[in-house]
């Protein structure tokens, strides 16, 4: 992998790491948890996930254990979920059913989330990057496709985020 497109990757990550906590500041646990219809994702919930998703699969391709889990995060947050809970396939009621403890916890949550990312991604070289994690694809998912993937993720579910902020804040 070249420098550039570390540079890159950490660049965009470092963009997820700048967004959250500029979502979340300034807004109160109801509106984190306010939802633009019953079926639609809260703020709370979408920056929780996006945070889930990126520390799962970063502590996968690291072969380490997630910040959620070997980190404490789980108990801080006290959410109404299994431990390994990440958002994948949950109803509208299970995102209804979500709590926020401590609106703080999300940057907080996330920021350590992008440390282990960063590292990750600076400790990559070329063979580590090429690494095929899933040949059941053509082409298969190499480390370098998944970490985009994830960059891909996380950028959806902020952009999503900020969408609901701007409904929060228009309903004031």
């Amino acid at each position: 992998m070249t420098d550039t497109a570390r540079d890159l990757l950490l660049d965009g990550f470092g963009r997820i790491r700048d967004g959250v906590p500029e979502v979340v500041d300034g807004l109160s646990v109801d509106e984190l948890l306010w939802r633009p219809d019953a079926d639609a994702n809260h703020i709370a919930w979408l920056v929780w996930h996006l945070a889930r998703q990126q520390d799962d699969q970063v502590a996968h391709l690291a072969g380490e254990q997630s910040a959620w889990l070997g980190d404490g995060w789980v108990d801080r947050f006290g959410l109404p979920y299994p431990p390994d809970a990440h958002g994948w396939s949950m109803t509208s009621k299970d995102v209804g059913r979500f709590t926020v403890a401590d609106p703080g916890l999300f940057g907080d949550y996330h920021a350590a989330v992008h440390d282990r990312t960063a590292a990750l991604v600076q400790g990559l070289d070329t063979e580590g990057y090429d690494r095929v994690i899933d040949a059941h694809w053509d082409p298969p998912v190499t480390v370098a496709v998944r970490i985009v993937s994830v960059l891909d993720d996380a950028a959806k579910h902020l952009g999503q985020a900020e969408y609901v902020r701007g409904l929060v804040e228009r309903r004031r």
